[in-house]
């Protein structure tokens, strides 16, 4: 009996959460964490080869791979192995090896996927009869589990979705035996039935606790001897990593059949991990000749399909996207990758590179193109050899001058790059790189950020408040609908209207910018009051954040935990959450909790879909209106908007998105909403609202929910949704239509068309967008709606035509009569926005010239950290890099470094050590102790170093014999500084100037300033042996020869550098280190508090005082 595995269409579930694991990992799971009485056989008897493996190693491994017939076949996601002629069944060892080399590393095709088998698993055969076949399978959908059996297994399976018994395990429910026996098992023998029932349910169950989207058995056998998995196909939620980190280990996901696994797009995985930002990388076609480079999940999905739709679908070569504002250095590292890919191979015509994007919520434009720019710089040879032409289109946030740094590369390298912002429509850059469209001399530039927010009427009055609700008719009074109460046991309806002008929220996260994006948009919109009445954020204390309402100062309150900030708010009935993808659940969960909340916002991205199916589930049931997970969030034009939707207020007034127009649109993406903002704000009066419900596969709310609120708002007058690739959705609002629930005009194009065109899978930047068959392709769905009365467009680029048409035609009607613009109010920019606009200059406070680090890697005096560490200049290089802004050569760093070890410590009399002990003694900490020691340090101990060094340079310099010096010193009445000890002399020499002394000699250039003070010793200790030059004094005479003679200064410098007391530096920095060990040694001696002895005080008290 063959063994064959049968996938059916529903195993291509796919997501950028849920992804394909190998059968071996998937067997291996269910081998370590299946609880089931069922005696589960051969458990983890399966052996991997590759064309690397040992084979005799593999023997002493699996000692099972002598004894046991084989069956051999590869675990690379292939479908339907069996029916490929791709099974080796029922052989010895050696039969395998023979098997082996007519199929290891061989070429095949499968579907439209070419590729090579290079991983095989080996696995017992095990004879059964047909009656012992089953198919199992449990699969995800938004309303729960799936669980699918058939109780005829195997190759011959047949379409499983039509014959097999099924039952749906709803969300938060749990699977019993009595439901499978009874439900699933009814054409299975007795015999058998018990085995089964207990196998599915402990399979659910891992199926749950690993986090698997999607689990196929196929054949599952039951023989008399227990159960066997013989063929496996699954998909777990990467997303829940964090989770199941203990129980997966380091997984590995491999590619779809013909599609590489490239060390690139580890890379990027990798970078992509580590950041908050997104960055993903898919390589289709490392030859061709276009790339991309795309801002944006729901951009890089619409740039694929014009390329698709304009025939270069076999030339593209990439498929990625970065976005959540990536730091310049993070975007540098994607488009060097890009650029280094893209520059290995050359094609007889040229290169085209597409960095494209629509008009970004909150991502710095300029920052992200500078790392761009930086990466063109590095690879301006090797892009000019492959005559590589780029095509730039980009707005949002400062994109002015994003786009001005990019045309500026353009003219200084010779590459020719032609720049475009949001005046062009997204795509027409695709058009102009493919030939299919002229490029434009000089495209018409927009205004600039700064043109927007500097009021340009006379009056310097603020415009009354009288816009209407709608732009295009009378305001109703109430403006908003509650949730209205449902009968007992049945789900709570939700509102109509989840926003008004007076819609208070509460934040949660602190997350400043966004919050005073919203006051902005609030004071444009002329609302009364902010939308924002408090912030809720764990990690701090309750305190007032400071913000701006228009020109004035406002303070709001943070607090602690949600319970205190709903009890002190009640009129608040939005949470915007901004938790991080592990605390989104709970906090949300508590959220859900407060009967005030009506809807709320989620912006975290991968957030693990069980946990996302819960609180939909939890929603539904409180009459909750979820908007998110993985979204920045929708708007309001005049009443409100969540976090950064909608950008900065120059797009928002570009947009004119401060009063509301007649259109409302529903979109996955959150770039794309904006980009939609600014397509219906250029072909029609305007927004009304808008909503971007989220990438992941279980949005909140759906497409249909939100349809339905516009359908029955009554200043809505025709509605955009533009859908995705990927789930049924849009079916349901084709059926709104055809049953005349939907009356509205709706203008809908589902993105994601260039999906049927590629080979393999590819999974694009949102989660949800990956189709598991026919229906769910964008193709499909866009024909679907034509036919069901929607206004489709041909393609995205003729998305804005459609809409204008639309427009035009329900104004011509009457539908729509549009409304005179009102001026908004002006707001005032930033401070910090202008500046980074260079729209104003200030002085600055501070000025520094030895350190930056601002840029990517730290900078000491010009020389980068990494630069530091690979000359391996130590701490004398860094020292001086820091203190003298040189870089010193090796023997000057050296010298440093003995000076430092030789003034590190002199034991625990001295006063700077003695007042450390003390001071740690008293119970002090490390600071408040070394600053003690530290504060000794003067003219009489240990900063003799500088005083020296100019008495000693002094007298030198002004051609003074060495006995006129001391002379001179002892008539003048002063002390020679450097020289003298009280305990060493010139009989009992201190060996700390003896060994500097010597590494000088050996190595300076010229000692003159040195032999100089040594002649002075001569005299001083023919006088006294103990006034030798000692250890600071020798230092200072030394440095100053250093610095005269090392070729680094001139010698106005080197003076400058004695005069402003850089030697002392160097015994402080060494003796620090003394000091903090003597702090430690107390502290480790546990010793108390230090009392001076009286019989080492002399009591001196005044004589009259003592009578």
């Amino acid at each position: 009996r063959k063994q064959q595995p049968q996938t059916s269409d529903l195993s291509l579930l796919a997501a950028m959460s849920a992804k394909a694991i190998s059968e071996q990992t998937g067997k291996e799971f269910l081998y370590k964490y299946i609880c089931t009485s069922a005696a589960v056989k051969n458990r983890f008897h399966y052996a991997s080869v590759t064309a690397e493996t040992d084979w005799n190693l593999l023997k002493q491994e699996h000692p099972w791979l002598l004894t046991e017939r084989l069956v051999v076949k590869p675990d690379q996601l292939i479908k339907r192995r069996g029916k490929l002629g791709l099974v080796g069944i029922n052989l010895d060892l050696q039969g395998v090896q023979e098997w082996l080399k007519t199929h290891l590393m061989k070429e095949t095709t499968v579907g439209k996927a070419k590729g090579l088998l290079k991983n095989f698993l080996i696995e017992p055969f095990v004879p059964h009869t047909q009656e012992e076949e089953f198919y199992v399978c449990i699969y995800a959908t938004r309303e729960g589990d799936h669980v699918l059996f058939h109780h005829e297994g195997g190759v011959e399976v047949g379409d499983v979705d039509a014959k097999a018994q099924r039952l749906m395990v709803a969300v938060d429910n749990k699977l019993s035996e009595h439901q499978v026996t009874e439900q699933l098992l009814t054409q299975v023998p007795d015999d058998k039935k018990q085995v089964l029932a207990s196998f599915i349910v402990g399979l659910f169950n891992l199926y749950e606790d690993l986090y698997f989207t999607y689990l196929e058995i196929n054949p599952l056998v039951v023989t008399q001897n227990g159960v066997y998995i013989l063929d496996m196909a699954a998909k777990i939620d990467a997303t829940a990593d964090y989770i199941c980190k203990a129980k997966w280990g380091d997984l590995e996901f491999p590619p779809p059949f013909g599609r590489e696994a490239y060390p690139e797009e580890a890379y990027i995985a990798d970078l992509d991990a580590k950041s908050g930002a997104s960055l993903k990388l898919t390589l289709l076609n490392p030859r061709g000749r276009i790339w991309t480079m795309v801002a944006g999940g729901g951009a890089s999905v619409v740039y694929s399909d014009t390329i698709c739709d304009l025939g270069g679908v076999d030339e593209l070569a990439n498929y990625g996207e970065y976005s959540g504002a990536p730091s310049e250095q993070q975007t540098y590292d994607y488009a060097k990758t890009i650029l280094s890919l893209m520059t290995r191979e050359k094609h007889v015509q040229g290169k085209v590179l597409i960095i494209g994007g629509s008009i970004a919520n909150f991502t710095n434009v300029a920052a992200t193109f500078k790392g761009i720019v930086r990466a063109i710089k590095d690879y301006q040879g090797p892009l000019k050899e492959h005559e590589v032409t780029i095509f730039v289109r980009r707005g949002g946030p400062n994109y002015q001058e994003g786009l001005r740094v990019m045309g500026e590369v353009g003219k200084t390298t010779g590459i020719p790059i032609h720049v475009f912002g949001t005046e062009t429509h997204m795509t027409a850059i695709v058009g102009m790189a493919l030939g299919h469209r002229p490029i434009p001399n000089q495209p018409p530039m927009d205004a600039h950020t700064a043109n927007f927010l500097l009021n340009a009427s006379n009056s310097g009055m603020t415009p009354a408040t009288t816009r209407t609700a709608s732009f295009s008719e009378p305001r109703t009074p109430n403006d908003t609908t509650p949730a209205k109460k449902s009968k007992a046991g049945l789900p709570a309806a939700k509102a109509t209207t989840l926003f008004s002008k007076r819609t208070k929220s509460i934040v949660w996260g602190m997350q400043t910018r966004a919050v005073q994006g919203m006051l902005d948009f609030d004071y444009v919109c002329s609302r009364d009051e902010p939308s924002v009445a408090a912030m809720v954020y764990p990690f701090t204390g309750d305190h007032k954040q400071k913000f701006y309402w228009g020109h004035k100062e406002i303070l709001l309150p943070v607090y602690k935990n949600m319970a205190d900030a709903m009890k002190k708010h009640s009129e608040v009935d939005v949470l915007i959450s901004f938790a991080s993808l592990r605390s989104a659940f709970d906090s949300t969960v508590e959220a859900m909790q407060y009967s005030q909340i009506h809807t709320i916002a989620i912006i975290a991205e991968g957030i693990p879909e069980a946990q996302t199916r819960k609180m939909i589930k939890m929603a539904d049931e409180k009459g909750i209106t979820i908007i998110g997970p993985a979204t920045v969030g929708g708007i309001k034009p005049g009443c409100f908007k969540i976090g950064n939707t909608g950008g900065m207020l120059d797009n928002i007034l570009a947009s004119k998105l401060y009063r509301p127009g007649s259109v409302a649109y529903v979109s996955r993406s959150g770039g794309m909403s904006n980009e939609l903002n600014n397509i219906i704000s250029r072909t029609t009066d305007g927004v009304y609202e808008g909503v971007a419900i989220g990438g992941d596969r279980y949005p909140g709310s759906t497409f249909m929910d939100h349809v339905l609120r516009y359908q029955d708002t009554p200043g809505i007058k025709m509605i955009v949704v533009l859908g995705e690739v990927g789930g049924t959705e849009e079916y349901k609002i084709c059926q709104g239509i055809r049953e005349g629930r939907i009356t509205k005009p709706v203008v809908c194009w589902c993105i994601g068309t260039c999906a049927t065109m590629f080979a393999s899978e590819v999974q694009f930047g949102h989660a949800g967008a990956c189709a598991n068959q026919a229906s769910e392709t964008a193709v499909a769905k866009n024909q679907a709606l034509r036919d069901a009365g929607a206004f489709v467009p041909k393609s995205f680029d003729e998305l804005g035509n459609v809409i204008r048409t639309v427009y035009d035609d329900l104004v011509a009607n009457g539908t729509i009569i549009p409304a005179q613009e009102v001026p908004p109010p002006t707001v005032p920019m930033d401070y910090s926005w202008a500046r980074e606009l260079g729209l104003i200059r200030k002085p600055a406070s501070f000025m520094t010239s030895i350190c930056d680090e601002r840029g990517q890697e730290l900078i000491y005096a010009g020389m980068p950290i990494t630069e530091v560490f690979k000359e391996e200049m130590g701490l004398g290089g860094v020292l001086g890099l820091l203190w003298f802004q040189r870089r010193l050569p090796r023997y000057a760093c050296q010298f440093i470094e003995m000076c430092l070890m030789v003034t590190a410590d002199h034991g625990p009399a001295v006063s700077g050590a003695h007042n450390t002990i003390v001071c740690a003694r008293a119970g002090k900490d490390l600071i408040s102790s070394l600053t003690s020691g530290l504060l000794t340090i003067g003219d009489r101990f240990g900063g003799a170093l500088d005083a020296a060094a100019k008495q000693f340079s002094k007298a030198f310099d002004s051609g003074m014999l060495p006995m006129e010096f001391v002379n001179k010193m002892k008539k003048d009445g002063k002390l020679i500084m450097g020289i003298g000890h009280r305990v060493k002399s010139i009989n009992n020499p201190d060996m700390r100037v003896q060994i500097l002394k010597d590494f000088v000699k050996q190595h300076f250039t010229s000692t003159q300033l040195l032999d100089y003070a040594l002649d002075v010793e001569k005299i001083t200790t023919s006088k006294k042996p103990n006034l030798i030059l000692n250890v600071d004094g020798f230092i200072g005479v030394a440095f100053v020869d250093l610095l005269r003679t090392c070729g680094g200064f001139t010698r106005d410098e080197a003076d400058e550098f004695v005069e402003i007391g850089a030697l002392n530096g160097i015994f402080v920095l060494g003796r620090s280190m003394g000091f903090i060990g003597h702090y430690l040694d107390q502290k480790r001696l546990k010793q108390g508090l230090y009392r001076h002895p009286w019989d080492d005080i002399s009591y001196v008290l005044p004589e009259h005082m003592s009578m």
